[in-house]
């Protein structure tokens, strides 16, 4: 893997580093937000390790950024801010997962691998999934609605994916945690709600037709109306 390392602490941007390439991984290191925006714009990276406190453009600013450009680059942020409001805003902002510092490698290491199982479990061989006159492609991100294309953050996209997938079966808050953001516990976080909301305004805003549907008491769901 190709990673990039965006982390003004020199301990531990070495330290993350170090263990990347005793794995047989190719690491860089930004020391600031600029350089990182730079560095992703000039090429191609596998993996994202961003710390949320930078000088200059602060971690969520950089996420938020990376993610505008619809770049679907695994990012793992790194903070001492282990409050449940900042988890929550780093996922948020399009992060795939999140560690409170300190950590061990070993750690870093199996949330990487658990990013890439919920990947490859979310991507179908079937590249087009298709439900009433929605239709998206898992190989290049594309989704319309009829005749309309949608544009969605990676995020959005992997939400959507994953009721499509499970499309007429009710997901619970906690299901779309495990599978979306690879959160294992409920943190009391309303993230999954502020994405249902999102998907919603693109997704069914303007058709006469709702798809996705609240089961009160119980999550969500992907269905024709009744």
């Amino acid at each position: 893997m190709k990673i990039l390392i965006i982390e003004d602490e020199v301990n531990v941007a070495s330290f993350i580093m170090r263990g990347f390439q005793e794995e047989g991984h190719s690491a860089s290191i930004a020391m600031d937000g600029a350089t990182g925006l730079q560095m992703m714009t000039d090429h191609t990276f596998d993996l994202v390790i961003l710390d949320l406190m930078l000088p200059g453009i602060n971690g969520m600013e950089i996420c938020r950024r990376i993610r505008e450009d619809n770049t679907d680059v695994p990012i793992i942020m790194l903070t001492a801010l282990g409050t449940t409001e900042n988890v929550v805003s780093g996922l948020n902002a399009g992060a795939d997962d999140y560690m409170i510092k300190p950590f061990k490698f070993s750690e870093l290491l199996a949330r990487i691998e658990a990013i890439k199982r919920r990947t490859q479990k979310n991507n179908p061989k079937n590249f087009i999934l298709k439900f009433s006159n929605l239709e998206i492609n898992t190989s290049n991100k594309t989704v319309k609605r009829g005749d309309e294309k949608i544009t969605l953050t990676a995020t959005e996209f992997k939400l959507l994916e994953y009721l499509m997938i499970n499309q007429g079966r009710v997901l619970s808050r906690v299901s779309i945690l495990e599978n979306v953001w690879d959160i294992n516990f409920d943190m009391n976080t309303n993230v999954v709600d502020v994405y249902i909301n999102y998907l919603r305004k693109k997704i069914d805003k303007g058709f006469e037709e709702k798809l996705i549907h609240t089961v009160v008491g119980m999550g969500y769901v992907m269905r024709k109306d009744d």
